[in-house]
């Protein structure tokens, strides 16, 4: 009991305020920063405890350490499996300080108590992730007494401090320096909790390990393990609060991969979600290619051989939605690029009497450091525009277990991604017209952004530029007739894409009154014939794929 500081409140009554530390545990595998921690430990006469690899290194250091086979009167045996999993460690964990039953079993014992355990797990994540990873070394990297160590005092911090990131370890040092060697009842419960937290992860991370290894697609129990990333300023609107989190060790280029190069404001919850939807969308394409998103759907996209072309093509698609927006690309952003970025607003922005250039984030593979430059001392918005690089696109590295997750009150909806494209060996040709080479290339541009914009939704693409979008309407009639006015008399000779089958002739008819030559749909409604037969009717060439993109 001499190991806590204690006060009266204002009833009189003791509460417990602050437990000194006198003998810790230490038993890392990330071993960044421990000898440091430890030397400060010892130096404020704490008794340390070690096992194996840890102790070895804190040895060499000159750091005095009890090997915790001194403590437990069994050596580590089973390749290590079994050396804190004892009595005498749990015991020293779990006992409650202030219960006599208990202190008197620890000192029957001769249980120590251990105020301070500082342990990280074994790299299971990291060693799954090796492409030669097999299951035995998998199943050696599952941490039995780690975790075991971090539940029983984080289930007694009232008298125990646990410590499970190197990240902590100044805080510890920093309260027990100006406390008498004492860690604070709040560092004790914060601790706790972030440990729970890590467990529940590792657990997790497991169980999608062993899932995946069974086939078990959609198991009885899912866990989904995130890690905080950042506090956000507020959600999609101000009185919403709102983070954000990251799943661990993915290797997708991604938006959640991707770094926020510096000069920017920080990134808002609706950035990430149009970022998101951008640069997914230019991943489809290996052709150089552009985005331009603006709430979630797409309101340009270009692809050329030229990624500056294909950005200006991109950008002209609809320059009134494309202040504001966010720019997904393909290819890296050098000098050229950069000022066509730029140039590009000064052709069409200024006519609307904006002032200067402005896209939330430009999302690339990568930026040279010049053309940075010019994005930065552009006049007025340029230094606001955030910049993330992912590194190089390979769609070898999309990863098809990650599930698509959406919310619904009270529980969650998983489905696995959408990651079909363009498949021209599953598509059929129902019309007697058949499409060109040309019309095929922008049916096949058309299709990959229909499949990424909100149901209902038609896409007009001609010359391999986007012309028109009608997205997230409630009739798909509707979503054409948005479409064709944005498009106007461009859509002449162009190609549309509808995400799910047309349930009447309806839309091929408002095609035909617009001058569309091609359609890429589905197929598969009960009026296809009439569909068809209408398609023939006015010389319209229409290609099925066999598969819908509903996007809610």
């Amino acid at each position: 009991m001499d190991s806590c500081f204690r006060r009266n409140d204002k009833k009189g009554k003791e509460v417990q305020m602050d437990v000194k530390i006198k003998t810790a545990l230490v038993s890392v595998s990330d071993k960044s920063g421990v000898v440091d921690f430890a030397k400060q430990l010892s130096k404020m006469g704490v008794k340390i405890i070690s096992t194996g690899g840890t102790a070895k290194k804190l040895s060499d250091a000159g750091v005095s350490v009890v090997g915790v086979e001194s403590v437990t009167g069994f050596p580590e045996m089973m390749n290590g499996r079994v050396k804190t999993l004892h009595p005498r460690i749990h015991g020293g964990l779990l006992g409650l300080r202030d219960k006599p039953e208990h202190t008197a079993a620890m000192k029957e014992h001769d249980i120590e108590p251990i105020d301070l355990v500082c342990v990280n797990l074994y790299p299971f994540e990291q060693t799954i992730a090796k492409v030669d990873c097999t299951l035995a070394e998998a199943i050696e990297n599952i941490d039995i007494g780690g975790p075991s160590m971090i539940r029983s005092a984080g289930k007694n911090h009232k008298f125990v401090t646990v410590v499970t990131e190197p990240g902590q370890y100044g805080r510890v040092i920093e309260e027990m320096q100006s406390n008498g060697g004492a860690v604070s009842k709040e560092l004790r419960s914060d601790f706790a909790r972030v440990g729970f937290g890590l467990t529940a992860s590792y657990d997790s991370a497991i169980a999608k390990y062993l899932n995946g290894r069974a086939g078990a697609e959609y198991p009885e129990r899912i866990s989904i393990a995130l890690g905080k990333d950042s506090g956000l300023r507020y959600g999609e609107n101000p009185h919403q609060s709102a983070a954000y989190y990251k799943l661990s060790l993915s290797g997708e280029p991604s938006v959640s991969g991707a770094g926020l190069l510096e000069g920017g404001k920080e990134l808002s919850f609706n950035n990430l979600l149009d970022t998101n939807a951008a640069f997914e969308l230019v991943k489809e394409f290996a052709e150089p290619a552009a985005v331009v998103v603006k709430h979630l759907n797409p309101c340009g996209c270009a692809v050329d051989e030229d990624i500056c072309e294909a950005y200006r093509k991109a950008y002209e698609g609809d320059v009134v939605s494309a202040f504001g927006s966010i720019i997904a690309l393909n290819r890296k952003v050098d000098v050229e690029l950069a000022q066509t970025i730029m140039e590009s607003y000064s052709r069409f922005g200024k006519a609307r009497g904006a002032s200067g250039f402005f896209a939330e984030v430009i999302i690339a593979p990568g930026f040279d450091k010049d053309g940075i430059e010019i994005i930065r001392t552009l006049k007025a918005w340029g230094s606001r525009v955030r910049l993330m690089e992912t590194g190089p696109i390979e769609r070898a590295k999309i990863d098809g277990s990650e599930f698509d997750v959406r919310c619904v009150i009270g529980g969650m909806l998983l489905q696995k991604r959408d990651l079909v494209g363009w498949e021209p060996e599953k598509l059929s040709y129902p019309t007697k017209g058949k499409p060109s080479k040309n019309q095929l290339e922008d049916l096949r541009i058309a299709w990959l952004i229909a499949k990424h914009t909100k149901s209902n939704t038609i896409v007009l693409v001609k010359n391999r530029k986007v012309l028109g979008v009608g997205a997230g309407q409630m009739n798909r009639v509707e979503s054409g007739l948005i479409a064709f006015k944005h498009a106007g008399d461009e859509a002449k000779g162009a190609a549309l894409a509808s995400d799910a089958f047309f349930p009447f002739p309806d839309n091929v008819e408002n095609a035909a009154k617009a001058g569309v030559s091609a359609i890429v749909q589905p197929g598969g409604s009960q009026k296809d014939d009439e569909v068809i037969a209408t398609a023939d009717k006015h010389g319209i060439a229409m290609v099925f794929t066999g598969k819908r993109h509903f996007k809610h």
